[in-house]
C-alpha cells in the first residue's frame, strides 16, 4: 500500500501536442523523460523511479497523455511497472485517480479472487500558481474484497498551499521553483497515519523535489529530479 500513497503523493506530468497554455508547469511531449531518486533520513538511497510519456492525445479540448512508469529499487531490481493517464483542459492539470493503483497490483489481486473498487477527486494543478494560495484537496479510496473481509485503503491530501519561491539545486540542474505544502493522510483498516510534505514544482519541469515529514518535523524521506530529457 505503501506504493499507493507514493504514487498518489508524488504526481508528475508530461506529453507532443500538448501547449504550454494549457501545462505551464509540466512539459506535456511525447517522449519526454526524467528519473527521480529517493532516499531515506539518513540519505541512503531506497530506490529509483523513471517516468516517460508514451502518448499524446487531443480531443474536443481535452489533452490525454499516458505516462510510463518503473520502479527499481537501491540495487537496481525491478520492483514495478505501470501505465497512468494525466488530462490538462482550461489551464489545469488531472491526474486520473483510477490509474493510480498499478496493473501488476490489480492483476495480482484479481488472480487471487479477490475484486476492487477505487472511488476518488483528482489530483489539480492550475498554471495561475501564486504564493499563498490555497490548492483544491484530493483523495482516493480502494476497496478490497474478498471472502468474508473487505479491506479499506484511503489517501487524502489536505491542506494543499503555495507557501513559498526559491531556487534548488539538484544532479539535474537548478531550478526556480514554487513550494508546495500539504498533509498526507493514509487510512488502512482503521489505522491512520499523518505526514506533511513539500513539494518544489519548476516551470516547463514538473516535480524537481519533494520532503515527507513525520508529525514532529522529522524528515522521513526525499525524492529529487536526477535526469531530465525532453
Amino acid at each position: 500500500m505503501r506504493t499507493l500513497i507514493l504514487i498518489y503523493s508524488f504526481f508528475l506530468a508530461t506529453s507532443t501536442t500538448f501547449s504550454q497554455d494549457c501545462s505551464k508547469y509540466y512539459p506535456m511531449e511525447e517522449g519526454t523523460s526524467f528519473q527521480y531518486t529517493m532516499t531515506n533520513k539518513k540519505g541512503k538511497t531506497e530506490g529509483v523511479t523513471d517516468y516517460s510519456i508514451t502518448n499524446v492525445e487531443n480531443s474536443g479540448g481535452v489533452t490525454n497523455a499516458t505516462m510510463n512508469m518503473k520502479f527499481t529499487d537501491e540495487k537496481g531490481k525491478e520492483i514495478m511497472v505501470s501505465d497512468y493517464k494525466i488530462s490538462c483542459t482550461g489551464g489545469t492539470v488531472k491526474i486520473d485517480y483510477n490509474s493510480l493503483v498499478p496493473s501488476q497490483m490489480m492483476k495480482q489481486y484479481t488472480d487471487m479472487g479477490m475484486e476492487m473498487e477505487i472511488n476518488g477527486t483528482d489530483i489539480e494543478l492550475p498554471n495561475n500558481l501564486s504564493v499563498g494560495q490555497d490548492l483544491a484537496d484530493a483523495n482516493v479510496a480502494m476497496t478490497i474484497k474478498m471472502t468474508g473481509m473487505n479491506m479499506t485503503i484511503k489517501v487524502d491530501q489536505l491542506n494543499r498551499k503555495v507557501e513559498k519561491k526559491e531556487s534548488i539545486t539538484t544532479p539535474a540542474g537548478t531550478f526556480d521553483c514554487y513550494v508546495l505544502t500539504q498533509d498526507n493522510i493514509s487510512e488502512t483498516m482503521g489505522a491512520k497515519q499523518t505526514m506533511h510534505s513539500k513539494l518544489w514544482l519548476a516551470e516547463g519541469v514538473g516535480m524537481v523535489k519533494q520532503e515527507t515529514y513525520k508529525k514532529n518535523g522529522d524528515i522521513t524521506n526525499q525524492m529529487q529530479l536526477t535526469k531530465f530529457n525532453k
